[in-house]
């Protein structure tokens, strides 16, 4: 009957229109008054420990990071060396967004702060040059998504955080995956723009003007080897990395480039902490809701019934990926993540799935939520940006859906593509 309280009015905030965050703490909050197995304090003592984490101080830091990169001419300079390479070929600017996306994945750790800064930039191009608005919308919003894959990612920390795998390890296993995702898009945006004929530009490849364009961008370019080389190497932490990237990002944005005027800070500040606090309160409600999953032993039942369904591994794989693609419909990344990971992970090991792999095969099935109706943020975000209802969106979406569905069949079945490159490195 708990468990019902529990979910039953989870649902009835959702269909209010609650915000996920408020929700899940009312949801709360009204389960603990109707079972009396706690005090009301809990949930106001639960809100301060699950944000009380050394790890999970990143988030901000890399939030606030992708906000002074991407308005510091970092993305900017990133396009014009991705359309140096790439321009000319057929779906040549198609191939640059998600070329892009891919590196800015690499600074922001954010789906929609992906969006917003490449296709800011690159949708109302696309659509200048010839593409159809709908392809190119879409592309925008799927390629958003590799945010997250690509290290370093706020859905990465928040595994780790919610249980106790190496974060580190975790962003590393990413690599490949996201890459992979990465390359699947590329093949399917060729396919697509030679179909419908989008033709790259005119410019012939000049030596000379991409050594310039690199060198104009080697500020960029050099992020994620501060960043991942920092971290891999052993020098610093992810929490450190963070804290790190947004000095630099602020230093490289106002006194090299010179894109971002003192006078923005405070703005750019006031959107991360905006962003920050949001995330936070998510977490904090989604912890306290995974707690009360976890005193009613629903972890455990559930766990038990996927189980029953079959003893075939590939069965119960396809099972949680089925519930993670159909959660991440209506669920916020980072809540699904808090609370269905320690749920599902005890599931996983059972059947022989290493923790890191089940982190990667959850990020991207949750990743894949950022473009799916009706909570999809990337495409809300792309709507706003590109000047098109969800509804023409929604129907644009599908083919890319079913590219980033096989890469994460791909992920799911073949874990030496997530776990090869940890092992090589010794994590």
């Amino acid at each position: 009957m708990v468990s019902a309280v529990l979910f039953g009015s989870f649902i009835i905030f959702i269909i209010l229109n609650t915000p996920i965050g408020i929700a899940l703490g009312l949801a709360s909050l009204v389960t603990i008054s109707y079972s009396g197995q706690v005090e009301l304090s809990y949930l106001a003592q639960s809100l301060t420990t699950s944000v009380d984490s050394f790890p999970l101080m990143a988030v901000p830091f890399f939030i606030l990071a992708g906000e002074l990169m991407g308005r510091g001419g970092i993305s900017k300079r990133l396009l014009n060396v991705g359309n140096m390479l790439f321009g000319r070929y057929t779906g040549g600017l198609a191939i640059v967004t998600i070329v892009s996306c891919m590196f800015f994945a690499a600074i922001s750790g954010s789906g929609p702060a992906t969006v917003a800064a490449i296709g800011g930039i690159m949708l109302p191009e696309m659509v200048k040059r010839g593409y159809e608005k709908g392809f190119s919308s879409g592309l925008v919003a799927t390629a958003g998504s590799i945010g997250v894959m690509i290290p370093p990612s706020i859905p990465m920390v928040i595994y780790g955080v919610s249980t106790g795998v190496s974060i580190s390890t975790m962003f590393i296993a990413g690599l490949v995956p996201g890459i992979l995702v990465g390359l699947a898009l590329i093949t399917w945006s060729y396919i697509s723009s030679k179909k419908k004929g989008f033709s790259g530009n005119e410019n012939k490849f000049s030596l000379k003007e991409f050594m310039k364009a690199v060198n104009d961008a080697k500020w960029a370019l050099f992020v994620p080897v501060i960043i991942l080389g920092g971290i891999y190497g052993g020098v610093f932490t992810p929490t450190e990395a963070a804290a790190i990237a947004v000095v630099y990002g602020f230093v490289v944005g106002t006194f090299v480039y010179k894109d971002l005027a003192l006078k923005d800070i405070p703005n750019v500040v006031i959107s991360a902490a905006l962003m920050t606090s949001t995330v936070l309160i998510i977490v904090g409600t989604a912890t306290t809701f995974g707690r009360i999953l976890t005193i009613e032993q629903i972890p455990t039942k559930l766990a038990n019934t996927i189980i029953s369904f079959s003893d075939s591994k590939i069965v119960i794989l396809l099972l949680i990926n089925l519930l993670l693609l159909f959660v991440g419909c209506f669920m916020e990344t980072l809540a699904a993540i808090i609370i269905l990971a320690p749920i599902l992970l005890p599931v996983a090991t059972k059947i022989g799935v290493d923790p890191v792999h089940f982190g990667i095969i959850m990020v991207v099935n949750l990743a894949i939520g950022f473009m799916t109706p009706p909570l999809g943020v990337n495409l809300f975000v792309t709507c706003g940006i590109g000047d098109i209802s969800i509804e023409k969106i929604s129907k644009s979406i599908i083919p890319w859906l079913l590219v980033m569905i096989a890469a994460l069949m791909l992920i799911t079945f073949v874990p030496g593509l997530t776990l090869t490159l940890p092992k090589l490195m010794g994590f």
